[in-house]
């Protein structure tokens, strides 16, 4: 279990990105962070990795601090998908993919055949082991974040893992739809929804979708100025009222009839501020 407990965080010191956020994700959970621009959402993203530290309050898995694991430690334990991915050199998909699994490697140690199946297993859960021998660099929005995804897919994964197909530790993503076509946001939406039924990895996701989020995840946590203002079931959190009372914003909330929902803006609530 990942669990963030009353944390409090900020850049400046004299103004706080979070203020007293308390996140519980499940060992097999499917959590959305919902909240408009600077509401903290990437900054709790951050705590929750271990890439930041919070000055008040504890993150901790399965009871321990944060802090006590070393980087190596917490790297197979949890793997972060950023929003966008930028490499110094022209690697192929292949190296791009293996990068997950130097976590697992000793100093100086270089991959074996085991790691090289792992890999080739993480790329064709993500659709794109047919790409493995072709340049990151050529590939289309859609398909790097695949690839990426499928990094932390082999990040995650521990040889001889008895439950075979399975992952464990947390898969964090940042916003991993935004700058995606539509036809791509299907593909990876659809994509994290079959790696977490069939995989049940711990999934959190970052994003500005509320439609993406209320479609695919089975918890949700609303944010506005570094505070929660709902947490819970995705039923209970994704109704007109919290988003009105988050985005200041009037919205109706359907149901379509393939299971997604849809958020329909309507108009915005005079007196709140654009975010």
């Amino acid at each position: 279990m990942l669990n963030a407990a009353d944390v409090w965080f900020g850049y400046d010191a004299h103004k706080p990105v979070l203020r007293g956020v308390s996140l519980t994700i499940p060992a097999d959970g499917l959590v959305g962070i919902l909240g408009p621009n600077g509401s903290g959402k990437t900054t709790l993203l951050r705590l929750l990795s271990g890439t930041r530290r919070p000055q008040r309050g504890t993150v901790t898995i399965d009871g321990q601090p944060l802090p006590r694991f070393s980087r190596t430690a917490l790297a197979r334990r949890m793997a972060i998908v950023p929003q966008e991915t930028h490499l110094a050199f022209d690697y192929s998909v292949a190296e791009v993919a293996m990068m997950g699994r130097y976590p697992h490697l000793g100093a100086f140690e270089i991959e074996g055949p085991s790691d090289v199946a792992l890999i080739e297993g993480a790329l064709a859960s993500t659709g794109t082991l047919h790409l493995k021998d072709r340049s990151f660099a050529t590939l289309s929005g859609g398909e790097k974040q695949r690839v990426v995804i499928a990094a932390a897919l082999a990040q995650l994964k521990h040889e001889g893992y008895e439950g075979g197909e399975g992952y464990e530790g947390y898969l964090l993503l940042d916003e991993p739809t935004a700058s995606l076509d539509l036809g791509y946001q299907l593909e990876v939406a659809d994509l994290l929804k079959k790696l977490h039924e069939s995989r049940r990895a711990a999934i959190v996701i970052s994003t500005h979708d509320l439609g993406l989020a209320g479609t695919l995840c089975e918890r949700l946590l609303l944010v506005r100025d570094g505070a929660v203002v709902a947490e819970g079931p995705t039923d209970a959190v994704l109704t007109p009222e919290n988003v009105q009372a988050v985005y200041g914003v009037e919205a109706d909330i359907l149901r379509h009839s393939s299971g997604h929902r849809v958020v329909v803006p309507v108009k915005r609530v005079d007196g709140r501020p654009r975010a």
